[in-house]
């Protein structure tokens, strides 16, 4: 006696879902991604106290050991175009006013580059590979670390602001508003640039050496510590800084008609440090999107 066989259906295959799709998955992870980004490089900074404290401390000190030693022997004359700055101006401003615009690049430098080591950090741990191996765009990748250590040295940079509106004239609710602003643009450049960097290194230990050979003549270099026209033939060399404008657009910024000029107009300044915070933050992202090394 034969039993009749009652066929087997198989479960029917649900249909895939928009957001299944690798190109509706990539648009739905972008943004988030430089989202968590950017808060981890937040986080990671501010639960690090001592490093907070030695990334503001570091050019505080800085500022008071060189301007309190200078600030009686070095005048500059406000508003100064080439031939009009020197010691004889003695009613132009003192080096405690006119060292404080490169005090805060200073530490906008440090901190903006330095957080780029994490880069080398996630590749150690295993972080970055995974990051990597995401949905999400490498500029999403690149883009989250960059306004990650420039809203982090931004912040810092506000914090010392404090001190210019302690010590000296109010600037002004515009010029501190473009003065953070134009620091906003720096930090995003240097962090480019320090991501520019690490980004193919593996040691930690390799991209303090490079940075502590680039980062002290390039601060030192850019109109921070004196001015660019008393500097005779390295003015030139200043000029081939892309720093330089970035601290005289600042100071500009900051300061006003008192701040020193460069002998070329303060927009023209301005347009070049745009000018190398895209070129900075574009290679970072080729970089970082080259098939190689994760």
């Amino acid at each position: 006696m034969s039993t009749a066989q009652v066929p087997v259906s198989s479960p029917p295959m649900s249909s895939p879902t928009p957001a299944d799709t690798p190109g509706d998955a990539g648009r739905d992870v972008t943004w988030p991604a430089v989202a968590a980004l950017w808060k981890r490089e937040v986080k990671r900074f501010f639960r690090q106290r001592n490093r907070v404290i030695g990334a503001v401390a570091t050019p505080v000190v800085f500022w008071l050991l060189l301007g309190l030693g200078l600030n009686e022997t070095f005048r500059v004359s406000p508003g100064s175009t080439p031939g009009e700055t020197g010691t004889e101006a003695a009613d132009g401003i003192g080096y405690l006013e006119f060292f404080f615009p490169g005090m805060v690049v200073m530490m906008v430098l440090f901190t903006a580059i330095f957080s780029t080591i994490s880069v080398i950090e996630d590749r150690k741990e295993g972080f970055l590979q995974g990051v990597l191996a995401s949905p999400a765009k490498r500029w999403a990748i690149v883009l989250g670390k960059v306004l990650g250590g420039a809203s982090i040295a931004t912040v810092q940079g506000v914090v010392l602001l404090a001190i210019w509106c302690v010590f000296f004239a109010w600037p002004g609710v515009v010029n501190l508003v473009a003065a953070v602003g134009v620091m906003f643009v720096i930090a995003v450049g240097l962090t480019g640039l320090g991501l520019l960097i690490a980004w193919p290194m593996d040691s930690t230990a390799g991209f303090h050496a490079i940075m502590n050979l680039l980062l002290m003549p390039m601060w030192f270099l850019c109109g921070a510590v004196f001015p660019v026209e008393t500097a005779g033939p390295m003015k030139w060399v200043m000029y081939a800084n892309p720093l330089t404008y970035g601290n005289t657009t600042f100071a500009w910024a900051l300061q006003g008609d008192d701040a020193v000029g460069i002998g070329m107009s303060n927009w023209i300044a301005a347009v070049l440090m745009v000018i190398a915070t895209i070129a900075a933050v574009a290679g970072a992202t080729k970089l970082a999107s080259k098939a190689g090394k994760a």
